[in-house]
């Protein structure tokens, strides 16, 4: 039997105005939860309680909500596999990325339990006797977390885990169909001992959160939105919340080059092609785009690259493969739209495309009732494509040539995204010349696009965000603010700017 999935605020179910359906991308028949989704007033209410929840909960030591991060950890790594057999059953993930996935969220507990004993101030010196100066972290109060489903419990926890520590509440919004998955996760947080109402789950389609949103920050119950999805929803949500003078935590989209010099390792450089361009599909924010690779090697490099893509294996995730089926079917279509975006200048290098069916297979699979694809690379890409220029979700990727360092820099930036990128070369200058001219937030050398670790800034530039970074340190600046003090001690009113000593130097002085 499929799960019944409701929204969660303040610790008890909330009322749904219609269901659902999360389905099993790689065998499309079975329905994996049916899900309650709620309405705009109920995600507006969940903000209210969330609001009344915060004050109590940044009362707790930041210590002792480390320890409940610390908590999670151990739940979430006690659970491993059944989140991760979950995951793959929901969004069709690879099991082994599933794991990897999961293993995330761990890690991101195990870096930030420590911040809570790290949430450090300044004393700072004062102009003028008799006076100290202070700062210090404060939590925002309530955020209002939206994430999409391709990472359903990995992206959740960069915001979840810091904006919890931080001594903040959270209304959380998962992508319907990876509800499941997003609802075993929440529970797993609130094992761990959080009060009702500082984590809320509310399950809504785009429209009604976007309206409770636009209510919440309204009325005031909500100081920080966070959002990972695409840039176009990323460019409303963050005017919504500029509106009511508040900052969101924009993750978009990406187009993310991979430059391969002359001098480059061209079966490493492969590897990684394969694996950030058609690992979980091709449905990372992070997935390889274009391919922008020397004319000295190009011939060489595309060769080896459609012999290793036509080996590679898709299929089941629950086995060893390189990718899955799409995560829904609202991305197989709009992948089909991709697919037209193949214009007759470019050559299509790996075979068929389109979804692997009985009159399509893939060597001996033939897809069943899965929305399998075949991936695709298309080399001849140029400049102005729209293959070049616009983020494509799935299994394709476009390969594009350079003669210079300085035009693979220009192609690289060209489309106006900004957050992952990837160079292969064995010299040094290469490296640090691409990574002063790239505009990404995130750069590789030798490595794929995809894969950041816990304890560095994620997050990207231009069309791929606003410059606000998860994961690591870098992350409390978005779920905590700035409060100065300042404490007279001298029993006299001194006036900053005006009260101050001043020793006059003697600027006239030569030497003789």
């Amino acid at each position: 039997m499929s799960r019944q999935i409701v929204s969660i605020v303040g610790g008890k179910d909330a009322e749904a105005v219609s269901t659902y359906d999360s389905v099993n991308p790689a065998r499309t028949g079975e329905v994996v939860a049916k899900v309650g989704l709620a309405d705009a007033d109920t995600f507006a209410a969940a903000c209210r309680t969330a609001k009344e929840a915060q004050r109590e909960w940044a009362k707790v030591p930041a210590p002792v909500r480390g320890r409940v991060i610390a908590s999670i950890g151990r739940l979430v790594e006690a659970n491993a596999e059944r989140l991760a057999a979950l995951v793959t059953e929901e969004i069709g993930k690879p099991y082994g990325e599933a794991l990897g996935e999961v293993r995330e969220i761990v890690d991101t507990c195990d870096f930030f339990l420590g911040e809570g004993r790290r949430l450090y101030g300044q004393t700072v010196p004062s102009e003028m006797p008799d006076k100290n100066l202070f700062t210090f972290r404060t939590p925002v109060g309530v955020a209002a977390v939206i994430t999409a489903g391709n990472f359903p419990v990995a992206v959740p926890s960069w915001y979840l885990v810091p904006a919890l520590l931080c001594g903040n509440a959270v209304v959380w919004k998962p992508a319907e169909y990876a509800a499941a998955s997003a609802h075993a996760m929440y529970q797993l947080f609130v094992a761990a001992g959080l009060p009702d109402g500082v984590l809320n789950i509310v399950f809504a389609d785009g429209a009604e959160t976007f309206r409770g949103l636009e209510l919440a920050l309204g009325a005031g119950s909500v100081q920080k939105v966070g959002f990972t999805g695409s840039s176009e929803v990323g460019r409303k949500v963050g005017e919504l919340a500029g509106r009511h003078l508040q900052s969101a935590c924009l993750e978009l989209g990406g187009k993310n080059p991979m430059v391969i010099m002359p001098d480059a390792d061209l079966d490493l450089a492969v590897e990684g092609a394969l694996f950030s361009g058609f690992g979980t599909a091709g449905q990372r924010c992070t997935s390889l785009g274009t391919v922008i690779v020397h004319e000295s090697v190009h011939d060489a490099f595309v060769e080896r690259f459609a012999r290793a893509v036509e080996s590679a294996r898709i299929g089941d995730p629950r086995a060893e493969v390189l990718a899955g089926p799409l995560l829904d079917r609202k991305f197989a279509d709009r992948y089909e739209e991709y697919l037209t975006w193949i214009e007759p200048h470019h050559r299509v290098v790996t075979g068929a495309t389109g979804r692997i069916t009985k009159d399509s297979p893939r060597g001996g699979f033939d897809g069943g009732e899965g929305l399998y694809y075949h991936p695709v690379v298309v080399d001849g890409v140029r400049p102005g494509d729209r293959l070049f220029m616009e983020e494509t979700f799935g299994p394709i990727v476009g390969v594009a040539s350079f003669a210079t360092m300085d035009e693979a820099i220009e192609l690289a930036n060209l489309p106006g995204y900004g957050l992952s990128s990837s160079i292969y070369t064995t010299d040094a200058r290469h490296a640090f010349r691409f990574r002063e001219g790239v505009s990404a937030g995130m750069v590789s050398v030798n490595n794929s696009t995809s894969g950041a670790e816990a304890h560095l800034p994620f997050g990207g530039n231009g069309k791929s965000g606003n410059g606000s970074r998860q994961s690591g340190m870098w992350v409390l600046d978005q779920f905590t603010r700035w409060q100065a003090m300042n404490w007279d001690h001298s029993g006299r009113l001194q006036k900053a700017q005006m009260d101050v000593a001043e020793i006059v130097p003697d600027l006239d002085f030569r030497l003789a």
